[in-house]
């Protein structure tokens, strides 16, 4: 059985109080592995280690370019470990393995890109009105940052944010969730042999009431990233207030897939299909909420089923297997206890609607791709985030009634709109209250478009170039170069 060690300061180490957290895999139900559970004891060294490295370590003194090379040198070796680093993020959340290699791809890459942005940073100088003065403004590393990571995604969501962090010449610690801690800490290995200087990147695991809330309290962490529930992610936001950290807050979901009488339904089905029951469901832009013109709904609804009733539930690593496995028991309670909540409030099972048995689905936390029919979109089915395989059925009649029902919701992250009309898909676009709108697709991610959420679902951009913004500060500077004192110094200048 694996023991792994946290990251500190350019070493692996154990917990200072030498406890250890099981990780158990969610396909099998077995235990594979141990992490350190660390406390604020842990947390604080990482953090010091991090700091250390910002203002008098060898990372300090790293040009932009320096910076960049040594990006671009952790991609390199993700590129070579790709396949071993996404077997261990399958055994650690369940994801499937020909999804996980197909990530490990596009990480790499954004390590890549935010290497060559490094020294594409600039400040810019200001023709301002004083004759005598020179401005100009410069962009500055925001200091220590804590980056807290979900189990769905581990490695997406540490490159998604350290890399652009580190771009800046930030420092970070690493706070990846107790139930998938393993890739994060193999991935650090490769942060060692990149040869970046020690506490530029840290790992610290644990609980996250104990670590994670360490981390987000330290007085030495200027800003949080974090990615999760937005329950948790208002706690977050109200801790870091206390202390005026920068946030970035990338929440949950309860996403529209609006499907007009229009598309074209052999491309739009497979795209619902994709959407709620790709990952197991277990996605911040699931599109959990399908909106169809009612014109369309039977034949749709009926292309619908066909396609799900032939998921095949299994092993992840199986090439073969469409869904895994629920990643964590408290999830898949959660999941099954919605269930229950939807029929008790009229919706109408039309598939699945259960736990799945059977051979090959060893661990016991299977859910049956579940359909409800006749939801409301008040219903808390509709309402909240179920973060499982579970897709709400809602009709409508016109485009401005589309609007309104997919924007009655607390969420706002992603939709998804499925029409042969430019013009509609444009009004679309630009009528829903949500960050990023998929025209005739759905879950297409790039590290080089910007993503986040309003409303609900969260603070500040991830990708693209805007995401190093978010790490940066900007310093003003005016340089007198007047030859004589002012006149009166008691008059602003």
């Amino acid at each position: 059985m694996k023991q792994y060690q946290m990251f500190i300061a350019g070493d692996f180490a154990d917990a200072a109080a030498g406890e250890l957290l099981d990780t158990v895999d969610p396909y099998r139900g077995d235990v594979w592995a141990k992490i350190p559970r660390a406390q604020a004891v842990d947390v604080d060294r990482a953090v010091r280690a991090a700091y250390d490295a910002m203002t008098k370590g060898a990372w300090s003194r790293y040009t932009a370019t320096q910076r960049g090379k040594a990006l671009n040198a952790i991609a390199d070796l993700v590129d070579r470990h790709r396949d071993r680093l996404a077997e261990i993020e399958t055994r650690d959340n369940g994801k499937l393995l020909r999804e996980t290699r197909g990530q490990l791809g596009a990480i790499a890459e954004c390590w890549r890109y935010y290497g060559g942005l490094a020294d594409k940073i600039e400040g810019h100088s200001i023709p301002i009105e004083k004759p005598d003065a020179l401005a100009f403004t410069s962009r500055e590393p925001v200091g220590v940052v804590a980056a807290l990571t979900a189990w769905n995604s581990p490695l997406w969501f540490a490159a998604i944010k350290c890399a652009p962090a580190m771009a800046a010449g930030c420092a970070v610690v690493v706070k990846p969730s107790e139930f998938a801690s393993a890739s994060t800490l193999e991935f650090a290995q490769l942060v060692k042999e990149a040869g970046l200087p020690p506490g530029v990147f840290n790992v610290v695991t644990g609980i996250g009431q104990e670590s994670g809330a360490a981390l987000v309290e330290h007085p030495n962490v200027a800003k949080i990233t974090f990615t999760g529930s937005d329950v948790t992610g208002a706690r977050v936001y109200e801790t870091a207030a206390r202390s005026m950290k920068r946030v970035s807050l990338e929440l949950g979901g309860k996403s529209p897939n609006i499907v007009f009488a229009d598309a074209d339904l052999d491309l739009a089905a497979p795209g619902v299909v994709s959407g709620i029951f790709g990952a197991s469901g277990q996605m911040c832009t699931a599109g959990s909420r399908l909106l169809v013109q009612r014109s369309i709904m039977e034949e749709f609804t009926g292309r619908l089923l066909d396609l799900a009733r032939n998921i095949r539930l299994g092993d992840p690593m199986d090439p073969e297997t469409d869904v895994g496995p629920i990643a964590t028991p408290p999830q898949f309670q959660k999941v099954m206890d919605y269930l229950d909540v939807a029929q008790a409030d009229g919706a109408r099972c039309i598939l699945g609607g259960k736990a799945a048995e059977g051979p090959g689905l060893t661990g016991g936390q299977f859910v049956q791709p579940t359909v409800f029919a006749d939801v409301k979109n008040n219903m808390r089915i509709a309402q909240e985030e179920v973060f499982g395989p579970v897709l709400s059925i809602i009709g409508f009649g016109t485009e401005e009634e589309a609007v309104e029902i997919a924007n009655e919701i607390d969420y706002g992250l992603v939709a998804g709109v499925w029409t042969t009309n430019i013009g509609r898909a444009v009004r679309m676009s630009k009528a829903l209250h949500v960050g990023t709108v998929w025209i005739n697709t759905y879950r297409a991610y790039s590290y080089m478009v910007p993503f986040g959420g309003m409303k609900r679902s969260g603070l500040g951009r991830e990708s693209g170039i805007e995401a190093v913004n978010e790490y940066l500060e900007t310093k003003s500077v005016i340089i007198s170069i007047a030859e004589a004192a002012p006149g009166n110094p008691f008059i602003m200048r």
